[in-house]
């Protein structure tokens, strides 16, 4: 039984957003009003502080609010409540959006590999939609039942690549909620308008993304919540879990799960053995010594065998903190959806989205559209 279906959705803002929730409007009834989730952020109903992120949604991104009604009109529940649920991480820490990616830099084809961690009650009932907005833009995105695109993995038909981590911020300022951020970066042109719009949006809460663009070398690694923005390059093969990690934003207060925690640890040193095997394997100078840890991965192997991200995602060597993760009694409550492979090229990002491990794709797509296979 396949996990993942396949949509298309075209039309106005209103009527995209108005087929998404008619997609999940079956589970969203039977299994989301009810659940502990939508309990939990439908406690903020009414307060000021999802009032003024409402607002701003309105003022700032007037197509996006357009979309948001349509998805609540599809859905048969009230705009309200549904756009509260789409600032869910914004006001509870604790939403369950999980996710692990791996990142391999490799001019000109930098590669992003991510399992889409999530509410195990929506599992077979998510899809890659394939999205068409008059006078938009144009994007694939793994989408969840009442939700926006854009909070998971999306590639558009400009060549923006992006993957989605959760951050548990633990303060969150009155901004523009996080998953409309993420949505209204399928709209730019390139990671350069990604970067220049996050900054310059006031923010709620936080996310970490891995960005890459068609035709280009770079591979970033972004991390931000209402505080700020941290932009890297990544220089060399790296793991990001469920909280910040960069120097500038890892103090701020932020809650770090154990299974976050274990899964950072155990891809970072799967990463240094895969790298220090490498560099060991096309060693030929007689040395003993090798560099370790980040040191080996900048060092980086020129030969030997490669990193496998799909390996790594695929791990389950902490039975109870695994990487991939399909335990019904999850310590955090979610579970591994899909796995996104995406290769960002120069004519094209081509990419697979696979359902469990060791199986084939289910979707193989170039740039915005899924392919025949």
């Amino acid at each position: 039984m396949h996990m993942l279906s396949r949509i298309e959705l075209t039309g106005t803002p209103f009527e995209v957003g108005h087929s998404l929730g008619k997609f999940g409007a079956t589970v969203a009834h039977s299994y989301l009003v009810s659940s502990a989730p939508w309990q939990s952020v439908m406690a903020w109903k009414g307060r000021s502080a999802a009032q003024a992120m409402v607002s701003l949604i309105q003022q700032r991104f007037s197509r996006i609010w357009e979309e948001l009604g349509g998805l609540a009109a599809g859905l048969e529940l009230p705009v309200e409540e549904v756009a509260l649920w789409n600032c869910r991480g914004d006001v509870w820490a604790m939403a369950p959006d999980g996710c692990t990616t791996v990142q391999l830099p490799s001019a000109p084809s930098p590669r992003m590999t991510h399992n889409e961690d999530g509410d195990p009650g929506f599992a077979g009932f998510c899809a890659i939609a394939e999205v068409a907005i008059d006078q938009g833009s144009r994007f694939a995105s793994f989408v969840y039942p009442a939700s926006l695109p854009g909070h998971t993995f999306a590639v558009t038909e400009a060549g923006l690549a992006m993957t989605v981590n959760n951050l548990r911020s633990r303060d969150v300022a009155v901004g523009v909620p996080r998953m409309i951020l993420t949505r209204a970066l399928l709209d730019q042109p390139g990671v350069p308008a990604a970067l220049d719009l996050l900054r310059q949006t006031p923010r709620a809460g936080g996310f970490h993304l891995t960005l890459a663009q068609r035709g280009h070398a770079d591979l970033w690694s972004v991390e931000f919540n209402a505080a700020g923005v941290s932009a890297k390059r990544i220089q060399a093969p790296a793991l990001h879990a469920n909280h910040a990690i960069h120097a500038d934003l890892r103090d701020f207060p932020q809650i770090i799960t154990e299974s976050s925690r274990c899964r950072q640890m155990r891809g970072d040193a799967m990463l240094d053995e895969a790298v220090r095997g490498a560099s060991m394997a096309g060693s030929h100078d007689g040395e003993n010594r090798e560099p370790r840890g980040r040191d080996a991965r900048k060092a980086g192997p020129a030969k030997g065998p490669a990193v496998d991200p799909l390996a790594i995602l695929a791990d389950q060597q902490n039975a109870e903190f695994p990487i991939y993760r399909n335990a019904p009694n999850d310590s955090d409550a979610e579970n591994t959806m899909a796995t996104a492979d995406i290769r960002v090229e120069n004519e094209a990002v081509r990419w697979d989205v696979y359902e469990r491990p060791g199986e084939p794709p289910r979707f193989r797509l170039r740039d915005a559209r899924v392919c025949a296979m």
